[in-house]
């Protein structure tokens, strides 16, 4: 029984018209709960409730009921689902423990139906189900968003690394500006010397001296204005060959991508859009056939059979005894159908849920391989859409480039204009200064000429180291933020790392956790000429690279001690059942469900014998905060006497 303290932090349930229940209030206490009691005693229905109040839409109203309800209260927050009958179907309101229920259905709530439980148990694709609760379209998405970063850092440091080898040959060139100009301003000093020197010896012609000085300052500045135009026009000229070179690469790109005609996107999207009406199908064919599946096995459990007539009520009142006791006769050997009123065979009822059963499988297995072709055409309409954009993007930077190429032809014509006008002007002066050049004046003139060609070669050369100077700056400043980018792309480096290889880990850790758990359960258990029951992670080549399998193998060994391999269809109905639990258990694990979900569910444990159940509970008690198992008395006698019991629902 439970004890005051676990009594303290139990979680609380209120249950009405769920399943068989027609209401109940149960207190689970943390650890392992065992509900004991013959069949039909509604421990199914109340490991359903349990479900419904984490989140999951398993669960069914009380065959008589239009509405049920609820409710969990735990560590002081209370959370209720109401369910309301909506035709064929029931519609669900109100908070859960869980936002999204689907891990804990597949992983925790390990009822007889639990896909994991039985796609171990029938040697189905263990590797689909484990990877199943995966977004592996948003890995694929983040990987392609995280290459292209990484891809843009890679460009900017290629650029600086290219650059940064330029920097010793800027450098020398820097030096050699700065000495240059410092030789022409000596130079220049001492001609000013020498002018100032001729000046005072010439006292006359001051006005034709003045003169002849300011048409020479004009010469100068307008030789200068010409040259500056000159280089405007190289470094005009220089811009459009780069653009030309830019523009022949992106049309070679433009060439190798293929383009995609709208038809092909219009056939991937139909077709595309008819795999995910496939899939929806199937998902509500196979909740259809589950609810179904469910509902038959309650009612079987229950015994509470309705006639689906008319008069079925009135029959009922009518009758001696109880409903039960009309519908089923007293050798519990027979039954009466509730969709048809006829009296049947319980076996043929127990061969029909399992036929139905058989096609859910099917439906499933169905199911995975439209999301197999939905994901490669989605693969497929990803990569199309990808090309497409780059073709766009080539194409709009193309367009750019032209326009940037008149842009700049439109410059050149208009330098060149300025150039030929210079020119005139140019030549004019020089004619202007010849008229007014004399004998008196020749030696200063000399003089002046040669300062103005100094002054103009210095004004050129300060000119160069400003831009040369700019230029070093600039790849100094890329060379400080370098190591900046080569930080960022070694965390994305890593980052890439955790997403490419998310997949394999959890298939890895899967693979891992259910090997570890089942050589200690079979040791625990000591079944016998079991060797060993293990999954080999299968890597797929050919057409199937890039995709993974599990293989289920089982050992065996002989008496006289040889070990051979086998299939699971031979184990015995308790092996397969230990083998898909702990399938299950590795899931769990694996998606870190022991942190989010407080409940671990066991039912349907008959198969194996109460000592072995015994072992099986207490190994699954270390992992959940609550583990509620569902026993038949004489199973649930083998347990340890300190688990908590609720003998009455």
């Amino acid at each position: 029984m439970a004890t005051s303290e676990q009594l303290a932090d139990a979680a609380h349930f209120s249950v009405e018209n769920i399943g068989g229940i027609d209401s109940t209030e149960v207190d689970i206490p943390p650890g392992v709960t065992v509900l004991t009691g013959k069949n039909a005693t509604n421990r199914t229905s109340f490991l359903r409730s349990i479900m419904g109040a984490m989140g999951s839409q398993r669960v069914s109203l009380k065959g008589d009921a239009d509405e049920g309800r609820v409710e969990l209260t735990l560590d002081g927050t209370t959370y209720e689902r109401t369910l309301t009958r909506a035709g064929d179907g029931v519609s669900f309101e109100g908070d859960a423990y869980l936002d999204d229920p689907e891990v804990a259905d597949l992983f925790a709530f390990l009822l007889e139906t639990n896909d994991a439980r039985q796609a171990a148990a029938r040697g189905e694709q263990l590797r689909d189900v484990i990877m199943r609760p995966v977004d592996v379209d948003a890995i694929r998405s983040e990987i392609s968003r995280l290459e292209e970063e990484k891809g843009d850092i890679n460009d900017t440091l290629a650029r600086i690394e290219s650059k940064k080898r330029e920097l010793p040959e800027l450098e020398q060139r820097r030096t050699q500006l700065r000495e240059k100009i410092e030789d022409k301003r000596e130079e220049l000093a001492e001609l000013e010397e020498d002018i100032d020197d001729s000046s005072r010896d010439v006292e006359e012609g001051r006005q034709e001296q003045a003169e002849l000085e300011d048409k020479l300052q004009e010469l100068r500045e307008t030789r200068s204005e010409l040259e500056s135009i000159r280089r405007k026009i190289e470094r005009q000229e220089e811009s459009i060959s780069s653009l030309k070179r830019e523009q022949n690469e992106l049309e070679a790109d433009l060439d190798e991508l293929p383009e995609t005609p709208m038809g092909d996107h219009r056939d991937l999207d139909s077709e595309i859009d008819r795999l995910r009406g496939e899939r929806q199908d199937l998902n509500t064919e196979i909740n259809e056939l589950r609810s179904l599946i469910q509902y038959n096995e309650e009612r079987l459990e229950a015994e509470d059979y309705e006639l689906l007539q008319g008069d079925g009520g009135a029959a009922a009142e009518s009758g001696g005894g109880s409903v039960t006791d009309q519908l089923v006769d007293a050798d519990d050997e027979t039954v009466v159908c509730w969709t048809c009123g006829s009296s049947v065979e319980r076996e043929q009822i127990e061969s029909t849920i399992e036929r139905l059963k058989s096609i859910r499988t099917e439906k499933v297995e169905d199911l995975n391989e439209v999301k197999s072709a939905l994901e490669e055409k989605k693969q497929e309409q990803q990569e199309a859409t990808k090309k497409q954009r780059q073709r766009s993007n080539i194409e709009e930077k193309l367009d750019d480039i032209d326009a940037e190429l008149d842009r700049r032809d439109e410059q050149i014509d208009a330098l060149k204009a300025n150039r030929e006008s210079l020119t005139e002007d140019v030549e004019s002066l020089e004619s202007e200064v010849e008229n007014l050049e004399s004998a008196d004046f020749d030696e200063i003139l000399s003089l002046h000429k040669e300062a103005n060609q100094l002054e103009f070669e210095i004004d050129s050369l300060e000119s160069d180291l400003d831009s040369v100077t700019e230029e070093i700056e600039e790849i100094e400043d890329d060379v400080e933020r370098a190591e900046e980018l080569r930080e960022k792309r070694t965390e994305l480096v890593d980052e890439l790392t955790d997403q490419r290889t998310k997949i394999d880990q959890i298939e890895a850790e899967a693979v891992d956790s259910f090997n570890e758990h089942m050589e200690s359960i079979l040791d625990l258990l000591g079944y016998e000429n079991i060797e060993r029951i293990w999954i080999e992670r299968i890597e797929g080549t050919g057409a199937n690279e890039g995709q993974t399998r599990f293989e289920l193998h089982i050992v065996r060994t002989t008496e006289n001690g040889a070990a051979y391999e086998d299939t699971i269809d031979h184990l015995s109905e308790s092996e397969r059942e230990v083998t898909g639990l702990i399938f299950a258990l590795a899931g769990y694990l694996v998606h870190d469900l022991h942190e989010t979900v407080p409940f671990m569910l066991l039912d349907s444990l008959e198969a194996i014998d109460s000592d072995r159940i015994a072992a099986l509970v207490e190994y699954f008690a270390d992992y959940a905060d609550f583990l509620v198992v569902a026993l038949l008395p004489e199973d649930a006698q083998a347990l340890a006497d300190e688990f908590a019991r609720v003998t009455s629902i």
